[in-house]
């Protein structure tokens, strides 16, 4: 019986090609990667975090310093001071709604001047692009037409100057304000009186906490409707003072309607006690759960 021709040209392929896999398959497991460079891997390192700093800063938070004294006592900002870098979040009132005692940072309406944040840009391209790059993270301020002032009234109150007091109302009833800070030399007798202001709906009633020398919705615009803040041209709520160190705080929010137009103090007392109710269950769930997961692995 004929034995099938096989050509030599052919085995000595297959033999060919068949070493050539396998010292291919011997390169790919004993020959160590070639390593990246250090100063590669240190400009890939910038590159994300620079990219992650500006959609962070753009979608979610961001760091203003304070220039002003607008503010006091509650943030610190003066010419030649340490002034208070706060973090701004951006993302909350996506979900919830702008309540008196917020601390927020808009942008100015076009009847508003004197900008708080106002900054100079240098002419030198190359320190002007320092600068920008600084003020997103809170080492230089923001080069934008920005204000920081407390929301005292909401679309639909009434506000106005001043009870016998001295106090702000706003729909007729007295605010409790203990966030107010007066400079030397001045006292609540200083209080400008305004006419009573109906916000519009859509808009907010703000005022500095340093109420003799906050330019606010009393005189922005000439005050009046022309004073008040569209809801819109809100950034974000204050949230927290993280630079300088000694200064790290939350940044209170209580809201000066609570006791004047407000609910007996049982009532403000609910969300603790609910939150301290529901605790016992969650924990008691949660060990029971634990007890048998851990019962379970062991048998």
């Amino acid at each position: 019986m004929a034995e099938p021709a096989h050509s030599s040209a052919d085995e000595d392929g297959r033999d060919t090609a068949a070493e050539s896999t396998e010292d291919s398959a011997a390169a790919r497991q004993g020959k160590p990667k070639k390593k990246q460079p250090l100063w590669r891997e240190i400009l890939v390192l910038a590159a994300t975090a620079l990219v992650l700093t500006v959609l962070i800063q753009t979608f979610l938070a961001r760091v203003y310093v304070i220039p002003s004294q607008s503010m006091e006592q509650t943030l610190h900002g003066c010419p030649g001071c340490t002034n208070d870098r706060v973090l701004v979040d951006k993302l909350t009132y996506d979900f919830t709604d702008i309540e008196p005692g917020d601390v927020v940072v808009f942008r100015g309406p076009d009847s508003w001047g004197n900008n708080d944040f106002q900054s100079s840009r240098s002419d030198n391209p190359v320190v002007g692009g320092l600068q920008s790059a600084l003020s997103l993270i809170g080492l230089a301020p923001p080069d934008e037409r920005d204000f920081v002032k407390r929301v005292i009234a909401t679309g639909g109150q009434t506000v106005e100057c001043c009870d016998d007091q001295h106090r702000v109302k706003v729909d007729g009833k007295s605010l409790d304000e203990p966030y107010i800070y007066w400079q030397p030399g001045t006292s609540p007798v200083d209080e400008e009186p305004f006419a009573p202001v109906k916000v519009p709906d859509g808009s907010l009633w703000v005022m500095g906490d340093n109420r003799t020398n906050s330019t606010d919705s009393r005189k922005q615009g000439g005050g009046g409707l022309a004073g008040t803040v569209p809801v819109d041209n809100v950034i974000g709520k204050a949230r927290v003072i993280v630079l300088p160190p000694s200064r790290w705080q939350g940044i209170g929010d209580h809201n000066p309607q609570a006791v004047s137009l407000g609910a007996p103090g049982w009532q403000q007392g609910i969300p603790a006690g609910a939150g301290l109710a529901a605790a016992f269950p969650v924990v008691f769930l949660g060990r029971r759960l634990r007890n048998r997961l851990t019962r379970a692995s062991h048998g």
